[in-house]
């Protein structure tokens, strides 16, 4: 799409982006952001924010969530040079190991602080939503590690086609509500988790999981989830000596992708690219890429880029990969395109496919099929620059994919 931004407009935001400028007080990121919500959740995300302005801040409150994140979720992950994926592209790949971290995703990242942040503010239950399961289980762990009871909405469609990741959160003491209105997707599950907050928001907490919805939640996960781009950060440093020239990263909602990119944006000589579900097609209702083919509107809190008719109806999304069948982006990922200090690309199904049976025989490593759309963006991006430094957020593994992956490579009937 064409920005929304004049040149002018585009480098004042830029240059405040680069001055840690966003979000601003109004929880703006540019044009993109704020607070959409019904009257009666307006005291819940305002002591929310006063949670998030006091704790994640404070020395203690950071202490603790660091050494959940070593002695629990198993943080550094690895930074892995991927032999045999340079020597296909031509190019020095290495893959940040997200998959490696507990309960197989980044997710786990942003559950536990979240967790850790209700329990401060004296939440009693803790509710989420999750796409493509990895939300879902990452938040039951963290309820059961800090003793919360947790309950999870999540889409008919993508309980079918991710049963393993229901099956570990109920195994790890979680309610798990099917959402059988809407599209019974992700969409589906947020809007019952939101309906749910709202019948209880001084009890409940909303552990959302990606880089979106109303401030302060673009915010907090990002905070939670930069850890990535920390460590890949120092680690490609310390193997390498330098930086790479390209970062890539796949993008749903844009919770591993903002947690890789955010300590990177002030490096100017590393090139950043977001690859988003492209489905079976350019066509509204054909994939999932809100920042290649959206336009603005709200949705589900925020203001931000989304897949919509001319007339604002939000349109069904379509991607092999659950987690990022989203319809809208977060708002940091829109500023972020619109001021073009990240470029986003789309990555269709067939090719995200073909990239995670090339990694699995040159790796030894099973990605997540949303992982993989990172892969085969980077390809692109590899055939076109030989010789370049790439680094790629692998965001999770791909046990969770084996009933979609036993039917579409190894052409097994479900």
């Amino acid at each position: 799409m064409n920005s929304i931004l004049s040149e002018d407009e585009s480098r004042a935001m830029l240059a405040k982006l680069l001055e840690d400028a966003y979000p601003d007080d109004r929880g703006r990121y540019g044009p993109f952001g704020g607070r959409y919500v019904p009257e009666t959740l307006v005291p819940a995300i305002d002591r929310l924010q006063a949670g998030v302005d006091r704790y994640l801040r404070d020395a203690d409150f950071l202490e603790e969530f660091h050494a959940e994140l070593a002695g629990w979720v198993g943080r550094p992950t690895p930074l892995t040079h991927a032999r045999g994926l340079s020597s296909r592209w031509g190019a020095q790949v290495w893959l940040k190991r997200e998959d490696l971290a507990h309960t197989g995703a980044h997710k786990i990242n942003n559950s536990i602080g979240q967790v850790l942040l209700a329990k401060k503010l004296g939440a009693r239950r803790i509710i989420a939503e999750t796409g493509a399961g990895q939300h879902g289980v990452a938040t039951a762990a963290a309820c059961a590690r800090l003793d919360m009871p947790c309950t999870v909405y999540m889409g008919a469609v993508d309980m079918a086609r991710q049963a393993p990741n229901v099956g570990r959160m109920k195994l790890l003491g979680a309610g798990v509500v099917p959402v059988t209105s809407g599209d019974r997707t992700l969409r589906a599950a947020v809007d019952e988790a939101l309906r749910d907050w709202v019948s209880d928001p001084d009890g409940t907490y909303y552990c959302l999981g990606s880089a979106i919805g109303p401030h302060p939640y673009p915010y907090i996960v990002r905070e939670l989830q930069s850890v990535i781009g920390r460590e890949a950060r120092e680690q490609f440093l310390a193997q390498t000596g330098v930086l790479p020239d390209l970062i890539a990263a796949c993008i749903g909602g844009g919770s591993n992708a903002i947690g890789l990119f955010h300590p990177f944006l002030k490096d100017s000589e590393v090139q950043m690219l977001g690859l988003e579900a492209g489905g079976i097609g350019a066509g509204l209702g054909q994939n999932a890429a809100s920042l290649a083919h959206g336009t603005p509107g709200v949705l589900q809190g925020c203001y931000s880029l989304l897949l919509q008719d001319e007339h604002g109806q939000i349109q069904e999304t379509q991607s092999v990969s659950a987690g990022l069948d989203y319809p809208g982006v977060g708002p940091e990922h829109a500023l972020l395109m619109s001021v073009g200090r990240v470029r986003y690309e789309a990555v269709e199904d067939t090719d995200a496919l073909e990239a995670l049976a090339e990694c699995c025989a040159a790796e030894g490593i099973l990605p997540a099929i949303e992982s993989s759309h990172a892969l085969a963006g980077a390809r692109r991006y590899a055939q076109a620059h030989p010789g370049a430094r790439i680094l790629i957020g692998l965001s999770g593994r791909g046990d969770k994919d084996m009933s979609t992956l036993q039917s579409r490579l190894l052409g097994e009937k479900e």
